[in-house]
């Protein structure tokens, strides 16, 4: 199984659930002009150049972080990271929609942006309290997103994870603040971030110096 990705980005979800699984992987980087380390353009690969991009044991390669991370889950289901059926299952799908289409693509991509005009990220910005205080109901009241740690946790955190590089601030939602402070110290997510992180220094390094 091969993971390609890129630090901090959004392919981190997929890291860190390959490690709660003790999956067999290969982790290969696409820089920021969607080369692989070996200079081969990512796009032959993924025609978008978008992370996270897996191609499993047999040679099939899947796109699109939700189908990624629900193959992960059911490739490995003595994990336990999705439930099987019944409304918990529909509750993973309804995390998965919420957190990839109004946390990460409406609220942070736009703010995380070079190129997008001021007032996109104004507007990105007038929708995160409602969405937070979503996730803050929610989480005021459960330990997880659903009932145990699951593939939707580590999508919400890898996500979360982007918010210091944003003008949005975490203080008005302390129920929030503690999940991330609580996941921050689960072993896979602690050994993603820390060796995400250092790999994202090292390329911001390398783009400074260029």
């Amino acid at each position: 199984m091969q993971l390609y990705f890129a630090p901090l980005a959004c392919s981190m979800a997929t890291r860190i659930a390959l490690y709660e699984v003790g999956a067999d992987a290969q982790y290969i980087e696409r820089d920021r002009h969607k080369r692989l380390p070996d200079g081969a353009d990512f796009t032959a690969i993924n025609p978008l150049g978008m992370v996270p991009t897996l191609r499993t044991d047999e040679g099939e390669l899947i796109t699109e972080n939700a189908a990624i991370l629900q193959y992960v889950a059911a490739t490995f289901p003595n994990a336990g990271l999705a439930p099987t059926n019944g409304i918990e299952r529909m509750r993973l799908h309804q995390w998965l929609s919420f957190i990839g289409t109004e946390l990460h693509k409406a609220v942070y991509l736009p703010l995380l942006s070079k190129v997008a005009p001021i007032e996109v990220k104004n507007y990105a910005l007038s929708l995160a309290d409602a969405r937070f205080a979503i996730v803050e109901k929610h989480l005021s009241r459960s330990e997880f997103l659903l009932d145990t740690f699951s593939i939707v946790d580590a999508y919400l955190f890898t996500v979360l994870n982007w918010t210091g590089a944003t003008p949005l601030k975490l203080d008005p939602y302390p129920a929030i603040q503690a999940y991330v402070i609580r996941l921050q110290k689960r072993p896979s997510i602690a050994k993603a971030l820390s060796e995400e992180l250092a790999m994202y220094k090292a390329e911001v390094a390398k783009q400074k110096a260029a």
